[in-house]
């Protein structure tokens, strides 16, 4: 038998301690990434207070930046101000241009470019249809096609999104389902695509469903009658977010005739907000199968109003089926965000072992922040040590 020393067994038992103290005095953050297999860390690239995607060398600066930060999903905006930001056969027929006419994107395919860089440095990329059934009230979509358009109970067509004058598509009506899944269909076919993200502008306010084809269908489903007046209606709300899950399930299933491994991603805001203000029910979505990664919206300062966010059931649920990260803010045009509060909902996110994070959105990562641009970096590089493969469930993700 191997004889040991009273000292070397002291000597042992003292630098094993000394090993342990130093472990548990790690940040949890540290901790938890070193022992992740996985984590999502994402960024959402928009048009909106952006012009990352107007220039192939800016977007091509972004790119390599990020990488070099350890991020490893973009998620590019190809569906916003009620144009296609690629060159679209559907929108040319439909809206009478083919993309947006902004300058940065003639000549060019911001999508095509954004899979290669994308995909040369191991980065997943997942197009982001971020209007949804939201366009501008002013845009050649509303005005070619008004009969698409829905109402509140009396007759008004306006929604506001800030100081913008928004319309909504009526999801019900077959020439808008049609419209949209074919765009859909084109970036699943036409592009490499990881997979395709929608959030609550797949849904639609609540106030509105009241124009005259949704009142007709519903008075055929209600031997009669009209939509009640009251649009928070339980059983109102109800209809038309199940005619809103019925819509999603034909699309899935479209996109994985297509492309069976492309992930149907949904990006929406916590599941009371997005089912009685937008009729997005994903909760339900999530149980049917129709959901494959989760990136719920927690857009709070106070952090222990960001924690409750995270402990509501239906988030706990859907942890246990499929990926579910947490989309942070990083800042808004006028709305500064600091490092210390970024990595404070970071590592709150890590410690309740959710799959990932993203950001809100890449402009405010850190060019538009108080912070210089190279201590903003130097954060991310923090929080994001090493670099690891994103959690997707369609190729063994497993969860915790």
């Amino acid at each position: 038998m191997l004889k040991i020393r009273r000292p070397q067994l002291i000597a042992s038992l003292l630098a094993l301690s000394l090993i342990i103290v130093m472990m548990l005095q790690l940040p949890a953050s540290t901790q938890t990434a070193r022992t992740a297999k996985t984590e999502l860390r994402g960024v959402w690239l928009t048009n909106i207070d952006s012009n990352v995607l107007f220039g192939r060398d800016r977007l091509s600066s972004a790119i390599k930046t990020l990488k070099e930060l350890n991020f490893n999903t973009l998620y590019p905006t190809v569906w916003n101000w009620g144009y296609t930001l690629y060159p679209s056969p559907v929108a040319q027929k439909v809206i009478g241009r083919s993309q947006d006419p902004e300058p940065g994107l003639k000549g060019r395919d911001m999508l095509k470019e954004t899979i290669a860089q994308g995909h040369q440095k191991g980065m997943d990329v997942i197009p982001w249809f971020e209007f949804g059934f939201m366009a501008p009230a002013d845009s050649s979509l509303a005005q070619r096609h008004p009969n698409w358009l829905t109402s509140r109970r009396d007759g008004s067509k306006i929604w506001k999104e800030g100081k913008h004058d928004r319309v909504w598509l009526n999801p019900f009506r077959p020439e808008v389902q049609n419209f949209i899944q074919n765009l859909i269909v084109e970036i699943v076919s036409k592009y490499d695509v990881d997979g395709i993200q929608f959030d609550d502008h797949f849904g639609l306010p609540s106030e509105l469903g009241y124009d005259a084809y949704t009142t007709r269908l519903y008075k055929n489903e209600h031997r009669g009658k009209n939509p009640p007046a009251n649009p928070k209606d339980p059983e109102w709300v109800r209809w038309r977010a199940d005619k809103i899950t019925q819509y999603l399930q034909r699309v899935f299933k479209a996109v994985k005739a297509r492309k069976p491994n492309c992930v149907i991603s949904i990006a929406p805001n916590p599941q009371r907000v997005s089912y009685d203000l937008f009729l997005a029910d994903w909760e339900k979505w999530e149980r049917l199968g129709l959901v494959e990664e989760l990136v719920l919206q927690v857009y709070r300062n106070d952090l222990n109003v960001f924690i409750s966010e995270l402990e509501y059931p239906e988030v706990q649920v859907a942890k246990k089926h499929i990926p579910v990260s947490i989309g942070i803010l990083s800042g808004l045009k006028n709305r500064a965000v600091a490092s210390a509060q970024i990595q404070d909902q970071v590592t709150a996110s890590r410690e309740r072992e959710f799959a990932g994070v993203s950001f809100f959105f890449y402009e405010t990562l850190w060019n538009l922040s108080q912070e210089p641009p190279t201590s903003r970096q130097s954060a991310f590089k923090n929080m994001f040590a090493e670099p690891v493969k994103r959690p997707n469930v369609l190729t063994g993700w497993k969860p915790n």
